[in-house]
């Protein structure tokens, strides 16, 4: 639990910086040589990372940070860390393109409109453009969220100890598995349900929301 919910809100901040690099525009009008230089870079940067990220397991990339850094002695690289570290990697990588996706969902002309009035394209992204992109991409942001909490259950290969491991762990000694495994699902379901009974709540206020919009 304690994994998903730092890890999700740690990939939702790191994949506004992701959003906002790939989905910066080029200006050959306004921008200069190394301006456009750096936007490119920004932008091959955060399509190689999301397709990595994306394109990868999850306990793959576990098992790659954990004893990959490992070996370098680090004091405070422990399995909790390491996974840590690797649950807030990924889910920004999917984050971001739930973002990505709310960004295209914003109508194009209130862009052109703020600049049109004097705001510069990154004042455009911030104040008028992310802020309807987060609010429209939340449902799919809580979806991520159930997603890790299910899945975190795989870092259990590095040694973090979670549902998963303690229930693994616990199952070693007496051999009651399949019993000890279902406690572990119903615990799972529980978290997944409530969790998705709140993911709803703001989907329908969205949609409630749209409608006030429309008939106003």
């Amino acid at each position: 639990m304690f994994l998903s919910i730092v890890g999700t809100v740690g990939g939702f901040i790191l994949s506004l910086f992701l959003t906002v690099l790939r989905t910066q525009e080029i200006d050959h009008r306004r921008d200069n040589a190394l301006s456009i230089f750096l936007k490119r870079l920004g932008k091959g940067f955060s399509s190689d990372y999301i397709t990595v990220f994306r394109g990868t397991p999850m306990i793959v990339q576990a098992m790659i940070f954990y004893y990959g850094i490992a070996p370098l002695g680090i004091s405070w690289w422990r399995p909790l860390v390491a996974g840590l570290f690797v649950v807030t990697l990924n889910t920004t990588a999917y984050i971001a393109e739930v973002i990505r996706s709310g960004i295209n969902g914003v109508d194009k002309g209130q862009m052109e409109a703020a600049r049109s009035l004097g705001f510069s394209q990154k004042q455009a992204m911030f104040q008028i453009v992310l802020p309807q992109a987060i609010k429209n991409s939340l449902p799919a942001i809580g979806n991520e969220f159930i997603v890790n909490l299910k899945d975190t259950a795989v870092l259990s290969v590095i040694g973090v100890v979670d549902i998963f491991k303690a229930t693994q762990s616990a199952t070693s000694s007496n051999y009651r598995i399949v019993e000890g495994f279902i406690i572990a699902a119903i615990i799972y379901l529980i978290l997944t349900f409530f969790t998705s009974k709140v993911v709803s709540r703001l989907e329908k206020g969205k949609k409630e929301v749209k409608r006030v919009s429309a008939n106003a």
